[in-house]
C-alpha cells in the first residue's frame, strides 16, 4: 500500500495529496496509506493522524454520506469554510470583511432529500454511502429535527408503494408550520390505485401535502412556511434555509447591514426568506429564477397586511444577471445565490453602484459564514 501526505482539502471535505490523490475523511498534515484507484485513494488508513481529528459524534459518520467533516474539530472546520470564501472571492478580485461563522445546533435541520429503494422484503431509507449508490439507515442522525426522522418510515412506504426495484426514489421532506412537506421524485407514473395508496399513506401519517413526480397528489393543509409577518405556500420541494437557527441569523446580519436603505434589490430571492422580512421598513426588488417561487413569494406579500412595495421579476440571473445600471434604483443589493460550484457565483457579478451584502452559506453544512460588504 502506498503511503501520501496530505495538503488541503478540496472543497467536498475530501484530502488532497500530491498529483492530485483524492483520500476520504483525511485532514491536511496527515500520513495515509492506501490503494490507489484511478486519482482516489481507497481502504485508506491513518498513519499519522492530524491534531485536528477528533471522534465523529454521529454514530452513522463512517457508512453515511449525508456529512463530511465530523472527523475534524470545530476550530479547524471554521477555518477551513473561512479560507474556501476567501479564495472563492479573490479569484474574482473581490475583498471583504468575513464575519465570524455560526453553526446550528444538532437535530435543528428541517429540510432533506431522502433516498428509498425497494427491497426483495420490504424497503429501505436514508442517505447515500459515500460515493456509492447504496442507501444507509439513519435512525440516530444528528442533523435531522425529530418531524423530519419520522419521514423515514413514510419515505419506505411510498418506495413500496410506487417504486420498481430498479428505481430509486428521491423524497424531499421539508417541516412546514402546519406539518410535513413531501415531494417524491423518480417513482413510477401512477395510475388510479396507485394514487389513492399514496393518499391513503398520506393520510395515515398526517402530513401536509404530498407531491408525486411534481403532480400534487393531496394538500391536507397548506404547507406554510413564516417570513417575517408572511407566511408563504413554497412550490412543493422549493429551497428553504437548512435550520430556523441559520435563518434567523442571516436575517439579522442583513437587517443590520442593510440599516435604513430605502430601497434593496433582492438577488435569488426564493420564496421571500428576506424579502418578505425587510419589506416592513423598505422597498424590496426580488429577482428569482423560479417563476412558482415568485409566485409564491408576491402572494405572501399580498396577503399581508402593513408592507412596503414589493416587485418580483423571474429571470435567470446566471444566464442574464443586472447589469451595473439596473442597480442604480437601489441602495443595497442583497445576493444569496445557490449554486454548488463558487467560481460560478462570482463570475458574472457586475460592479453596481451600490453596496452589496453577499449571503455565502458554506456547502452542504448548517454553518454560516457571512461577508460585511463589497
Amino acid at each position: 500500500m502506498a503511503e501520501f501526505h496530505i495538503e488541503r482539502l478540496g472543497l467536498r471535505g475530501d484530502g488532497i495529496a500530491e498529483g492530485p490523490v483524492y483520500a476520504q475523511l483525511t485532514l491536511p498534515g496527515e500520513t495515509v496509506s492506501g490503494v490507489l484507484d484511478g486519482n482516489s485513494l481507497r481502504n485508506v488508513k491513518i498513519i499519522t493522524p492530524s491534531a485536528n481529528r477528533v471522534a465523529p459524534p454521529c454514530p452513522h459518520f463512517k457508512s453515511c454520506g449525508g456529512c463530511q467533516l465530523q472527523h475534524a474539530s470545530d476550530d479547524f472546520v471554521k477555518r477551513w469554510k473561512r479560507e474556501v470564501i476567501e479564495r472563492a472571492l479573490q479569484a474574482q478580485g473581490l475583498t471583504t470583511s468575513i464575519r465570524t461563522m455560526i453553526t446550528s445546533p444538532s437535530n435543528s435541520r428541517r429540510r432533506a432529500t431522502l433516498s428509498a429503494r425497494r427491497t426483495k422484503k420490504a424497503a429501505t431509507a436514508g442517505f447515500h454511502s459515500r460515493a456509492s449508490d447504496m442507501i444507509v439507515d439513519i435512525p440516530n442522525c444528528i442533523l435531522l429535527q425529530p418531524e423530519l426522522m419520522a419521514a423515514l418510515p413514510l419515505a419506505k412506504a411510498l418506495a413500496a408503494i410506487g417504486l420498481s426495484r430498479r428505481r430509486e426514489l428521491s423524497v424531499t421532506v421539508t417541516h412546514s408550520l402546519s406539518g410535513l412537506d413531501i415531494a417524491a421524485k423518480g417513482g413510477c407514473p401512477a395510475d388510479r390505485p396507485t394514487l389513492e395508496r399514496l393518499a391513503a399513506e398520506a393520510e395515515e401519517a398526517d402530513i401536509a401535502r404530498l407531491t408525486w413526480n411534481d403532480e400534487v397528489i393531496v394538500t391536507r393543509r397548506p404547507p406554510a412556511q413564516r417570513f417575517g409577518h408572511a407566511l408563504v405556500i413554497p412550490p412543493p420541494g422549493a429551497f428553504l434555509q437548512a435550520t430556523q437557527h441559520g435563518e434567523n441569523a442571516l436575517l439579522s446580519a442583513v437587517r443590520e447591514i442593510v440599516g435604513e436603505a430605502g430601497s434593496v434589490a433582492d438577488l435569488f430571492s426564493g420564496c421571500g426568506t428576506f424579502t418578505l422580512p425587510l419589506a416592513n421598513t423598505t422597498r424590496i426588488h426580488a429577482v428569482e429564477g423560479s417563476s412558482d417561487m415568485t409566485k409564491a413569494l408576491e402572494q405572501g406579500w399580498r396577503s399581508t397586511q402593513g408592507l412596503k412595495q414589493v416587485s418580483t421579476e423571474t429571470r435567470d440571473l446566471f444566464r442574464n444577471p443586472l447589469l451595473a445600471d439596473e442597480f442604480s434604483p437601489f441602495e443595497t443589493c442583497v445576493i444569496d445565490p445557490l449554486v454548488p460550484e463558487p467560481k460560478r457565483r462570482f463570475s458574472n457579478l457586475p460592479k453596481p453602484n451600490c453596496r452589496v451584502l453577499l449571503m455565502y452559506p458554506v456547502i452542504r453544512s448548517a454553518s454560516l459564514v457571512m461577508p460585511e460588504r463589497l
